[in-house]
Order: C-alpha cells, then structure tokens, then sequence
C-alpha cells in the first residue's frame, strides 16, 4: 500500500472516522455518509447497493465494510477486481475500539487519534450500571411496519446497558427481531427507547404506539455509530435516558 492510502468507506460511521482523523485519504464514501459535515468525496451508491463500477474505476488502495452493513457478495465483487478489502464486525464497544484502531493504525497507517483516545477516555467515565436484575427495562424499535427492535449482540445493546438500561428482547435469538406491537406493549418495559435511525422516530411518530410508557428519544448517530461520536456519546444519551 502506498503511504497515503486512497480510501473508499462504504459505512457513515467509518467514514466519519476516517475522514476526521486523516481526510485526504478518503476518495469514496455512499450516499449515506453524512458526516463530517461538507464531505467532499466521489459517491459510490448504498451500503446494500454499492457501485462496483464506480469504486473500481477509483483505484482504491482499500475499501473499508462492515459484516452487517454490507453484502458479502458485494465485498466479494471487489476482491475479484483485484481491490483490498477490510471488514470489520462491531458487536460491543469494546470490540468497537478495537475495530476503529485496527482501521485506522493497521489499515489507514494512521498514529492512533485524539478522539479515540478521548471517546475510550469517556465510556470509562461512565459510571458501573446497576446489577442486571434492577436499572430500567427498555424496548429499543429501530423500524416500524413491521415493527423491528435490538435483539442480542448487538453495539447499541451495549451501549445502554453500560448506561443501565436493559433491552427486554437481548436474549432473543434474532439481533433485530420481528416483534408485533401487542407484544412488545406486554412486554414488561418501563422505556421505549427511539432512535431517528434507520428509522426516523420523532416525538410525532412513534411515541404514541406506548401509551403511558414513557419514550426516550435519542440521536442514532450516538447510540448506532463507532466512530468521532463515540466521545460525546456517553454524556448525551444518559441525558437523553433520563
């Protein structure tokens, strides 16, 4: 790899993380990497539906993926062409900056950068959550028609659990199960916790599905992506939460 890397990202998250610590490598983002703000870099379509095409034609020394937001045929596509590939897998937060760091020091051969090491700083911060059996119990919807919301293993769980809330369907088998109102209504919570993304609740949408529950509405940006926002995460949602 040359020693400065031309980087296609094709994650908002990573591609905010990039474009921060080092932005003249990034050549190529999706349509969905909306920060940092004013990114001026060539547009390779979707997470799910990436231009082949286009992505080749910019000659990237690396293309950055996630395992859960990207297809693997896509990925597999690009390797094909003859272009690197490095996937990451973000299940916690600690595997989150882990991730981040074997990105930008092994893949983007970046030092590692302040913000990392301020958002590490951060979460350790945090104070220890209550014992599983107490704090709140939240349902956490990220879609609706059909309903959708955090299952098991996954970053946002984590997140609020570090925060003292437990997301009622953790155990579940599914990461992001299909789960009807009625049952998510019964389900026991003490908190609706609605992200803007995927799914776009407002105080206007989406509330109003839980009567008499209280909601939380929070930025998906700080409780969905591994990257600069990370730092500012902690103290924002647990307001938020409160």
């Amino acid at each position: 790899m040359s020693a400065a890397p031309r980087i296609v990202s094709l994650v908002p998250s990573l591609t905010e993380a990039v474009a921060v610590s080092a932005p003249g490598l990034l050549v190529g983002a999706t349509d969905w990497c909306s920060h940092p703000a004013g990114l001026d870099v060539v547009r390779v379509g979707g997470t799910k539906n990436p231009d082949i095409a286009a992505i080749t034609a910019l000659r990237p020394d690396l293309v950055v993926a996630n395992e859960e937001e990207n297809r693997a045929p896509d990925l597999a596509a690009l390797r094909a062409a003859g272009i690197e590939v490095l996937v990451t897998e973000v299940r916690d937060l600690d595997q989150a900056f882990s991730e981040l760091e074997r990105l930008l020091v092994t893949g983007c051969g970046l030092v590692v950068p302040r913000w990392l090491d301020e958002a590490r700083d951060a979460w350790a911060a945090v104070p220890a959550p209550p014992p599983y059996e107490g704090g709140r119990r939240a349902v956490v919807p990220i879609w609706r028609r059909p309903w959708m919301v955090l299952g098991r293993d996954t970053f946002a769980g984590d997140l609020l659990a570090r925060l003292g809330v437990r997301n009622v369907y953790a155990d579940r088998a599914e990461r992001y199960p299909r789960v009807p109102l009625e049952e998510l209504r019964a389900s026991g919570a003490d908190l609706v916790v609605l992200p803007d993304e995927p799914y776009r609740f407002t105080a206007d949408d989406g509330p109003e599905a839980f009567p008499g529950l209280p909601a939380a509405l929070v930025d998906g940006r700080l409780l969905t992506w591994y990257g600069p926002s990370l730092a500012e995460a902690p103290a924002a949602l647990r307001a938020a939460l409160r």
